[in-house]
Formats: structure tokens, C-alpha cells, sequence
């Protein structure tokens, strides 16, 4: 097995990079291949001190995100959402972005369906910044970024 230290960091794509516009394509299963994606996408959003990441923003064009906030990791293929309820505002950065931020009005709760890393049909519960976390890294799959709601 190996450890975290073996993992390598990924590259973040940037703002204008045409992969950040794009819609994401839907992953049919968890294989191994999605399973170490995940685990090279937490590194790489830990390293840059981030709190979600969406596959794009690593180059490839498909529905994977990873979210870590309060000590609850997530990490979803096909993350679609299917109940909100609340208004909340907050300043949102993003990685892709340096040094840009925006206040953003977003659900304050949401429920999010989509698999797991084990391939089993999940929702998801969230509300206050994991919620926000997740509606973030959502849009991301559909090519929508922060600059869109400045």
C-alpha cells in the first residue's frame, strides 16, 4: 500500500485554461484508476491548502470532486444536486484563480446525490460551508467559475 508521501502533487490548471470551460463527462464506475484520482486530488487540494477540488481543475474532463472541511472528507463521482434550501453569502477564492475573490450567494443547505469511492450510490447531507464547498466544486464540472458571479 502506499503511503501519502509517495503520492505525487498534481498541476492545478489556471484561469483561462480552456479545460476550466468545458462540461465534464459522467464516469461510468469506480475503477482504480478513479479510486487513486481521488486520492491524488485530496493531496494535491491539501498541499495547496485547499478545501475542494474538481477534476478539470487538474486537466481532465470529468465528473470527480473531493471536498475536506471540519475533518469530513468527501469524494463523489457524479455529484449531482437535488434538494437546496437557505440563502447564504460568503467570499469564495479558488484555486484555479489566485488571488481573486468574489462573494458569492449560494444554498446554505443541500442534499447531493452521486458514488462513492467504492462505487455505492450515495447523498450527502451539508449545510454551511461544506454545503458551499460542494455547490463550488459542482459548477466546476459544468465549466462555471467564481469570475462568472463578480
Amino acid at each position: 500500500m502506499r503511503k501519502i508521501d509517495d503520492i505525487e502533487s498534481l498541476v492545478i490548471k489556471k484561469y483561462p485554461d480552456k479545460i476550466l470551460r468545458k462540461n465534464s463527462i459522467g464516469v461510468e464506475e469506480i475503477t482504480d484508476k478513479e479510486t487513486e484520482l481521488f486520492k491524488k486530488m485530496l493531496f494535491t487540494m491539501k498541499c495547496f491548502d485547499g478545501i475542494g477540488l474538481a477534476a478539470p481543475q487538474i486537466g481532465i474532463s470529468e465528473k470527480l470532486i473531493v471536498a475536506e472541511v471540519e475533518e469530513k472528507t468527501i469524494k463523489l463521482a457524479n455529484p449531482e444536486i437535488i434538494k437546496v434550501r437557505g440563502v447564504d453569502k460568503m467570499v469564495e477564492g479558488c484555486l484555479s484563480i489566485p488571488d481573486f475573490t468574489v462573494e458569492i450567494e449560494r444554498s446554505y443547505e443541500v442534499i447531493v446525490k452521486g458514488l462513492n469511492e467504492k462505487g455505492k450510490n450515495v447523498q450527502i447531507e451539508a449545510e454551511g460551508l461544506l454545503a458551499r464547498v460542494l455547490q463550488h466544486e459542482i459548477d466546476h464540472l459544468h465549466g462555471k467559475l467564481i469570475i462568472d458571479y463578480s
